[in-house]
This record gives C-alpha cells, structure tokens and sequence, in this order.
C-alpha cells in the first residue's frame, strides 16, 4: 500500500516544474490515450448530472438523470415540481431525499429564465463566482460545468484527481480544494484540461486506488515518489 502523503505547507512546497508534468501527460496519454469529448452546451444538465453523481456509480447516475429529463419537459418544470416528484423520478440514483432538494434549491438559486449560455463568452472567474453561489456547488462541480458545457479552461479536482495528483507530487498534500483547483489549471497546459483530468481520473479508478493500490502493477510506477516501497 502507498503510504499516506503528509501535509506539507505552502513554504515547503516546490511545484513540479513543466517538464515533469509533460513526462507525466505523455505516460498516461500512452496508457489510456487522448479523450475526445465535444462539449454539450447544457450547463444546467450538467449542474444536475454533477448533483446526481454523488455517491453512486456512472450507471445509476445516468438512468436517475434519464427518468427526471423524461418524467419532466425542462428544467423550469424540474424547479417548479414537488419535491417528491423528484425523488421517485431520481430514486435509482442514491441518496434521492438529499439529491432532490439540491437539485430544486439550486434551480430555484438561479435567475428565472434559467439561461446560463452567457458563460461561453464570459470570463471563466465571473462564472465560477455565479456557479459557486448557488446552493451545494463548488469549485469542482463549477469546473464540470464549464469544461463539459463548453470547453472552458477549468479543470475539475475530484477525488480521483487530487489523490494521483498529491500521490504523483504534481499536488501540495493537504491543500484545500481551491488551492488544489487553482494548481491543477495553472499545471495544466492550454487545450489539455479534458485530458489531464479524465486521464488521471482514469488512473485512480483502475490503478491508483484509495485503498491497496496496484504499485507493482502501475505505468507510472518509476515517475511516482507516493509509490509502495518509494524512499521517503
């Protein structure tokens, strides 16, 4: 098992310079490849998606959120019914008491129109203030939105995401997820923010585990200092 990362404070910390974040992109994109991902254009769709994707797998997520697109026409309806009306529509996702009040409380936050297309011509800070205003968002669901609706520069620190990247030293351990967010953008090369974040996303789920992860088995296993075995 890789040992838990100790904290380490901002004086302490160095960054990894840009060359081993390359070396690192070219390992995973030669492990899992290049992600292609055209961007939607439905930024409260993937506000909902992000809500729904809480504690649940990939699967139940998706069949929770194709029941509430069917059991309503738009998202104005979704904000305007019960809330019990939403928990039965997104009930094989988990958590559907929780998940349905989040979800009516956030639309609620939003202007009435529900319009949220300005943000492909906005200044990404301006739509990560209103995103992260709104009721149980942060800078991770914020990024979601931005990246997945229209190709935005930000980049979004799951778990996953801020486990390998504390484990393979690209990430200070124990910084609060807005520093993790900020040094994950500022890492990440320009056009490359879908795939650093799916790739070490990828990553944590196959290899990189939480718990027992796969060292001997690893890709990136000579490039890791949080490797098994690793000196410290």
């Amino acid at each position: 098992m890789a040992p838990a990362a100790e904290r380490i404070s901002r004086s302490q910390w160095l960054r990894p310079s840009a060359r081993r974040v390359a070396a690192l992109r070219r390992r995973l994109a030669e492990v899992y490849g290049v992600p292609v991902l055209e961007p939607h254009g439905d930024p409260l769709g993937e506000l909902v998606l992000t809500v729904l994707s809480q504690s649940t797998n990939d699967r139940n997520r998706d069949v929770a959120f194709l029941r509430l697109r069917r059991r309503f026409p738009d998202w104005a309806a979704v904000r305007d019914a019960p809330v019990r009306e939403i928990e039965q529509a997104i009930q094989p996702g988990g958590l559907h008491i929780q998940k349905s009040r989040r979800i009516k409380e956030m639309l609620e936050a939003l202007p009435p129109e529900l319009d949220l297309s300005w943000m492909r011509d906005a200044p990404v800070r301006e739509s990560q203030q209103l995103l992260c205003a709104l009721p149980g968002v942060g800078r991770k669901t914020a990024a979601c939105v931005l990246l997945f609706s229209y190709g935005l520069r930000d980049v979004p620190v799951d778990t996953h995401v801020s486990r390998v990247g504390t484990r393979l030293g690209l990430l200070r351990p124990g910084a609060p997820f807005d520093e993790l967010h900020d040094e994950m953008l500022r890492l990440t090369p320009r056009g490359a923010e879908l795939e650093l974040h799916a790739n070490l996303l990828r990553h944590g789920r196959r290899t990189c585990h939480a718990q027992a992860p796969n060292c001997g088995g690893c890709a990136l296993r000579r490039m890791c200092p949080g490797r098994s075995g690793a000196p410290g």
